[in-house]
């Protein structure tokens, strides 16, 4: 059984607020890719890493293989319209037996602990998938301007990435996604229409993703 990780990297991260996609910012001299890139590549469970990017940056990523020796990372793939697509793109780049091991990960998301990550591939590898997600710690509620009920958050989680499936199970959901013409926010919910069950693996708040200018703060400090 192998172990891929495909990395969607072709969003345009315009929450951020600025011009350059978040993904390819530089800090302290290194693209914020490359963070994310060198989790998987120090990973031991993982065999291949799949980049799924914008033309205009693979000679960018290929030059961030070089300097930072990774290894791991086979292929550099054209991304698609959505995020759907460009996983799917990944997807059928690579050569995986049915119950290869699928990992989705945002390329946004730099400081995933490795004990998360390995923890998540151990699960997959017992149960056929896994999905790390965030437990919420805040009391919830439900309205507009007043409060109509409060939910409990014992029951809701933050959904994160890694997301990890089989290969056989996750070409069927998107296969059977583009049938319907669905378009989903995440892989699991991709799942989760084709009657699979979803194993959930506790995250981590520094997993969190890089989307805002707050978000860019946070990570500059927290990576000084």
């Amino acid at each position: 059984m192998k172990t891929f990780a495909i990395i969607p990297a072709g969003g345009k991260g315009v929450r951020s607020g600025v011009a350059t996609p978040k993904q390819y910012l530089k800090f302290y001299g290194k693209e914020l890719i490359a963070y994310t890139l060198e989790v998987f590549q120090k990973n031991k469970f993982v065999d291949e890493i799949i980049t799924v990017v914008s033309p205009s940056y693979f000679s960018l990523i290929q030059n961030l293989k070089k300097k930072y020796k990774l290894k791991k990372l086979t292929g550099i793939v054209e991304g698609g319209k959505e995020r759907q697509d460009s996983v799917y793109n990944g997807l059928k780049s690579i050569s995986a037996n049915k119950n290869d091991l699928i990992i989705v990960h945002d390329a946004a998301r730099p400081l995933l602990p490795q004990d998360i990550l390995t923890k998540a591939i151990k699960t997959a590898k017992n149960k056929g998938n896994s999905l790390v997600c965030l437990k919420v710690r805040d009391t919830l509620i439900v309205g507009n301007k007043v409060v109509k009920d409060y939910l409990d958050r014992n029951q809701i989680f933050n959904v994160q990435t890694p997301q990890i499936f089989k290969y056989s199970d996750l070409m069927e959901a998107m296969n059977f996604a583009y049938k319907s013409k669905f378009y989903g926010t995440d892989e699991s919910i991709l799942i989760r229409n084709i009657g699979k069950k979803i194993h959930i693996v506790e995250g981590s708040p520094l997993n969190f993703k890089i989307t805002t200018k707050e978000d860019l703060q946070i990570f500059k400090k927290l990576t000084k």
